[in-house]
C-alpha cells in the first residue's frame, strides 16, 4: 500500500501543520520588536500561513521511498488509522 493511501499519513501531516501554525503564532506574537495589539494581523497570518504550507511541503516532500511516515529517515512512522466497528 502506497503512503499516500494511508490516511495516517495525513493524519500525521495536519498533526505537525497544526503543530507548526500554533509555533508561528506565539513566535510572531512575542517577539519583543512590536507589542501584541501593534502586530498587523495580515502580514502575521500571511507568515503563519507561509509556515503551515512549507510543513505540509516538508512533509510530502520527506515521503520515503519505502516505510510508512512523513520521514525521510522513516524515523517517524504511522500506523493504519483504526476504523470503528458498529458491531462493538
Amino acid at each position: 500500500m502506497s503512503i499516500l493511501t494511508n490516511p495516517a499519513f495525513y493524519l500525521a501531516t495536519a498533526e505537525r501543520a497544526v503543530k507548526t501554525t500554533a509555533q508561528s503564532a506565539v513566535a510572531i506574537l512575542t517577539t519583543d520588536i512590536t507589542g501584541i495589539l501593534e502586530v498587523d494581523a495580515v502580514q502575521a497570518l500571511s507568515v503563519i500561513g507561509l509556515a503551515t504550507l512549507v510543513s505540509v511541503a516538508t512533509s510530502f516532500a520527506s515521503i520515503p521511498i519505502s516505510g510508512s511516515g512523513p520521514s525521510l529517515t522513516s524515523a517517524e512512522q504511522v500506523d493504519r488509522v483504526p476504523t470503528h466497528r458498529a458491531d462493538t
